[in-house]
Formats: C-alpha cells, structure tokens, sequence
C-alpha cells in the first residue's frame, strides 16, 4: 500500500482459522501500523514488550482485553494503551469476529 493513503482498516483485516489473523497497514522505523483479526474463541496470550508502547483501538466485534490482574470489556470504540513492560493480551469472548487496530511506537 502506498502511502499517505485514506483506509478502511476492517477491509484489511486477515483472518486464520488457526491462530491470529496478523496484517500491516503501515511500518516505518518509529511506527507499526497493524490489524488483529480474531475467530470467536481465538486469544492472543498475555505478553509485555519492552521498549515498546502499544496502543489497541477495537474496530468491529466484543472480547476482553486481558492484563495480569483483570479484564477488561472490548468493544468498538474503546481504546487500552499497554505502555512497555505491562503484560497485556486479547481474547475474543464474543460470538463474531474481533478486529483490533495495533499501534506500536517504535516499530519492532
């Protein structure tokens, strides 16, 4: 994709019956623009980044995303931010598909 470019991120959105559907809008040095795409039931497992912050928009569909102490409804319009080192995870608990924007600055 070219860029700068207008988008309709959920258009892009990959899915894998398997495991996380995982798709890139845009990468440069200091950003990662990406898609997770969930199957109802699909979790991407607690985890931390360091160095790194990440910031999760939900686009279509519910679950949760998970931390160490609690979880927390995901929906449409909401937003986490995962600063570095605080573990973080997704899991779609609803009975469609999830799809969730990931921001990661700098890019890995």
């Amino acid at each position: 994709m070219e860029h700068p470019a207008a988008v309709r991120p959920v258009e892009r959105a990959v899915f894998d019956p398997q495991k996380m559907g995982k798709s890139t809008l845009f990468r440069s040095e200091r950003i990662l623009v990406g898609l997770n795409a969930f199957e109802p039931g699909q979790e991407h497992a607690l985890h931390a980044h360091a160095g790194m912050d990440k910031v999760y928009q939900v686009l279509a569909g519910s679950g949760l995303f998970l931390l160490e102490d609690r979880e927390i409804p995901m929906e449409p319009g909401v937003m986490l931010v995962a600063p570095e080192g605080v573990p973080h995870g997704i899991r779609n608990s609803g009975p469609g598909r999830l799809v969730v924007l990931a921001v990661l600055a700098p890019s890995p």
